[in-house]
């Protein structure tokens, strides 16, 4: 770019004119706190949440109460020699005892919502999407008019083949990309999340949901149902490299009537290119 182009790049900038982009939901309220929840069995993620800072809320300041009154009581003053303590066996018998309960039952709580958030069946309508993660993007790929996703596996990635999908499979031919997750709510959507390259991160804070993608394997047990309309935003919540920063995508969640009408496009596109082969 010419130096001319430049200065004239950075004055528009600095006037405030940019090129459109597509944002997710500003928050306009529970800045504080975690963002609304917006899936089915998020409440329970939000209880697990909201007992750890309750508890902790109390025991910071029990802790730092007894911490101010042992301060002032035992204070250095003329007259008093201070006193060497050997403990108090009962005493750290119950400070130990108390706070492995308490972990424990944090430990089995949060193991029993996970089992019933994700090890539920999937259900035969559900939406199911392919996710693949890379050095710094996410691509998405949907089953065409046979309702079925074409096989893939982690050896058959390449330049020309980003999903790693056998193209002998039949239930491939059909299938669809997008560059943005799109889904319907009121509807269980499963996704299945891998990896081209190194570890990344699905995390989207409004489903309470947040799993690894690992090279080599595919993730199959993430389920969720949105309950209502949305526009948020993919992001990749492991450091994967210099582009971290901006490894994000845009979620659109619509009503069933316009997903029906997206996905008809969009398998009509891939149904017209097929057939020009």
């Amino acid at each position: 770019m010419s130096l001319l182009l430049r200065i004239t790049a950075l004055c528009l900038l600095l006037l405030g004119f940019s090129a459109p982009v597509a944002q997710a939901e500003t928050r306009t309220d529970n800045l504080y706190w975690a963002p609304e929840n917006i899936t089915v069995g998020g409440e329970k993620i939000d209880g697990i949440l909201n007992f750890i800072f309750w508890l902790t809320l109390v025991v910071f300041v029990a802790t730092q109460g007894v911490y101010i009154i042992y301060l002032i009581k035992y204070r250095r003053r003329p007259g008093h020699k201070a006193h060497y303590s050997h403990g108090n066996n009962t005493l750290e018998f119950w400070w130990t005892i108390i706070p492995t309960a308490i972990f424990l039952t944090l430990a089995i709580w949060g193991n029993r919502v996970w089992n019933e958030l994700t090890a539920s069946p999937i259900p035969p309508d559900a939406v199911s999407v392919d996710i693949v993660s890379y050095q710094f993007g996410w691509d998405f790929r949907y089953a065409g008019a046979d309702n079925k996703l074409g096989d893939c596996a982690a050896n058959l990635f390449s330049m020309d083949n980003k999903f790693g999908v056998n193209q002998n499979d039949p239930a491939a031919k059909d299938d669809f990309t997008a560059t943005e997750l799109v889904i319907p709510f009121g509807k269980t959507v499963h996704v299945l999340l891998r990896s081209r390259d190194v570890i990344h991160s699905f995390y989207v804070p409004s489903f309470r949901l947040y799993q690894d993608c690992v090279p080599g394997r595919t993730i199959k047990w993430v389920q969720f149902n949105a309950t209502r309309p949305a526009e948020l935003e993919l992001a990749c919540s492991q450091l994967c490299g210099t582009g971290h920063y901006n490894m994000k995508a845009k979620i659109r969640i619509l009503p069933q009537a316009e997903f029906d009408k997206w996905y008809a496009e969009k398998s009509a596109a891939a149904k017209a290119a097929l057939a020009g082969l």
